[in-house]
């Protein structure tokens, strides 16, 4: 691949869209590729290792700015992992508060339905949505 692909072979190539590696590169996640005689992008072989590595990383929930120091730690392969490490750790530590919360969220929602199918003046889905009181949830 010494000549490299388009814009669109990299899409392909690495499951991102079109706009999407355009705005990688805008915001600097990607550089710039060099450009043919026609102004067509030219995607080398590590350019897809790096769309790749993103990707990974963005299905993984990584935001854009660990992406970045991911990336940097990557392109020192003699130095220490642990930076790396902090960065998934603290992501880790994200996604159990996210779950945690959703977990109350849907015990609360599932409490609300648990009702006899009545009226709606007897609806406690309702009774519930129009008094936080009555929600058990502390995240209001």
């Amino acid at each position: 691949m010494s000549q490299g692909v388009t814009i669109g072979g990299a899409s392909k190539a690495c499951g991102i869209k079109v706009p999407t590696i355009r705005y990688y590169e805008q915001i600097e996640l990607l550089p710039s590729p060099p450009r043919t005689d026609g102004n067509r992008r030219l995607y080398e072989e590590s350019d897809l290792k790096r769309l790749r590595f993103i990707r990974h990383a963005r299905e993984l929930g990584f935001e854009i700015e660990p992406i970045r120091e991911l990336l940097a730690l990557a392109g020192d392969p003699t130095g220490p992992c642990e930076g790396a490490d902090s960065l998934a750790r603290s992501h880790l530590a994200a996604i159990d508060h996210k779950i945690a919360r959703l977990t109350a969220l849907r015990m609360e929602v599932a409490r609300m339905t648990d009702c006899p199918q009545g009226s709606s003046a007897d609806c406690r889905v309702i009774e519930v949505l129009g008094d936080h009181a009555e929600c058990l949830h502390q995240s209001h």
